[in-house]
């Protein structure tokens, strides 16, 4: 049957799949899977699970501020939000041993008002501001990632995995059909997986770095999307593991070889038509479309936190390094932070390449979208077309986690349309993995300060 809609089509759903358990997840800021495991008579009567609300605002290391203005947004008596299933996004966990269904939740406060520092509002939100203007983005992400052999000590440097030749790769590969099928039954998998979970996943190719892949998504609805992506990352670390070796999103996992982003294609269709607003009736681009990129341009910097989550993220940004350092444009020009890629009128979009691959599906998608909707709102002009080698500009990009965070905290259009008790949340907890960071000492510093100063 399709895709449920409502809770007596839920009930449908999983007495078609003989169901006994249900995965009960909640999106937290990292993008980690919480929640609950129920059984099949416990969710049909509860509908729904408690968890505190601090569950959604934690750092990646399971920490919350011990005060501050976290606490101006989180009660510190550590209230309990009431978790309501979205019956849209009901999957089959296709690796487990017993019939279990995964839904994703969303977050409402004892008033029944969505939590909105929970990612999935945040994004709902931004859909909502579209709404109301009678348009209708669309999404289509790329998502890169490496596979790597198995590391159990953090101490110990990456490696790519052994393939079925018996080796491992040692140089790169980028789009080679070869390099692919070195990893034929865990990619067989991966597809065995995403078809049976429903995943509209697309290409698969071998991305520049060693062992490093990407994998595209047919365009779609953002919060479908997101719900697809937030899948598809605990799908794929997964099936790696059962093929003996790790899956990782990090946006620099290996020093030396590029880093993994999470390319964001984007356009924006006339509701009652379908038509798509990029494009004038002539074919030519529209106002909108330049008013969209001048929105990417403004806001993109003041943004990056947002979409470079993690101190790791900014290693990515580097120049010649398949990543953006600043916020130029241009047509089918790979060096710029925003591309327009090679399409008809009626596919006429932007990509937006900053985005790394460690940033949370529902928070980048909101933020690429705020930035574009404010440039449209606000008719904003783009800089002049990049034509040449954007690497020779500038950079235009915060350059760490604590910059980042000082400029957003500085830009209020973005508090306004992302909702001043989020920004307030992510960059406190944001500020706080900062300061866990700075409390360790890299080999970096110990071998060319120990002796040297």
């Amino acid at each position: 049957m399709s895709a449920p809609k409502n809770f007596n089509e839920l009930e449908s759903w999983l007495n078609e799949h003989r169901v006994t358990e249900v995965e009960c997840l909640v999106p937290d800021l990292t993008g980690v899977a919480r929640g609950k495991i129920l059984p099949r008579e416990k969710f049909t009567e509860d509908r729904g699970m408690r968890l505190p609300h601090a569950i959604v605002a934690m750092s990646v290391t399971g920490e919350q501020p011990a005060s501050g203005p976290y606490y101006d947004v989180v009660e510190p008596t550590d209230r309990d939000m009431q978790l309501r299933p979205d019956p849209t996004t009901v999957r089959i966990v296709p690796w487990a041993t017993d019939p279990t269904a995964q839904v994703i939740h969303d977050c409402f406060d004892h008033k029944g008002k969505l939590v909105s520092y929970a990612p999935r509002s945040v994004l709902r939100r931004i859909c909502g501001l579209y709404e109301a203007e009678g348009w209708d983005p669309v999404i289509a992400p790329e998502l890169e990632f490496y596979l790597t052999a198995r590391n159990t000590d953090p101490n110990t440097l990456l490696r790519p995995p052994i393939g079925r030749s018996g080796r491992a790769e040692t140089s790169r590969q980028a789009y080679s059909i070869d390099a692919v099928n070195e990893f034929d039954p865990l990619f067989e998998e991966i597809y065995e997986y995403c078809n049976l979970m429903g995943l509209n996943v697309d290409t698969l190719i071998h991305e520049i770095g060693a062992g490093q892949m990407e994998i595209n998504f047919f365009h779609d609805h953002p919060l479908g999307l997101a719900d697809e992506v937030f899948f598809f990352k605990r799908t794929v670390r997964e099936a790696a593991l059962r093929h003996d070796m790790y899956a990782t999103f990090m946006a620099k996992p290996i020093a030396g070889e590029p880093g993994s982003a999470m390319h964001m294609h984007q356009s924006v269709l006339n509701k009652d038509n379908g038509r798509n607003i990029f494009s004038n009736a002539d074919g030519t681009a529209s106002d909108e479309f330049f008013h969209y990129i001048g929105g990417l341009q403004r806001y993109i910097p003041a943004a990056m936190a947002l979409v470079a989550p993690y101190v790791n993220s900014y290693r990515r940004l580097s120049r010649h390094t398949a990543a953006p350092i600043n916020i130029e444009w241009g047509h089918d020009n790979r060096t710029v932070g925003i591309r327009s890629p090679i399409a008809s009128p009626e596919a006429r979009r932007v990509e937006n390449r900053v985005i790394g691959a460690d940033a949370n599906p529902y928070v980048a998608m909101a933020m690429t979208l705020a930035c574009g909707y404010l440039g449209m709102k606000n008719k904003i002009k783009p800089k002049p077309e990049m034509k040449g080698d954007a690497y020779l500009s500038p950079y235009a990009l915060p350059r760490s986690l604590g910059e980042a965070l000082d400029w957003l905290r500085r830009e209020p259009d973005l508090h306004e349309v992302l909702g001043h008790e989020f920004v307030t949340i992510y960059t406190e907890i944001k500020e706080l993995e900062f300061d866990e960071f700075m409390k360790v000492i890299s080999p970096w510093e110990r071998e060319h300060l120990l002796l040297h100063v």
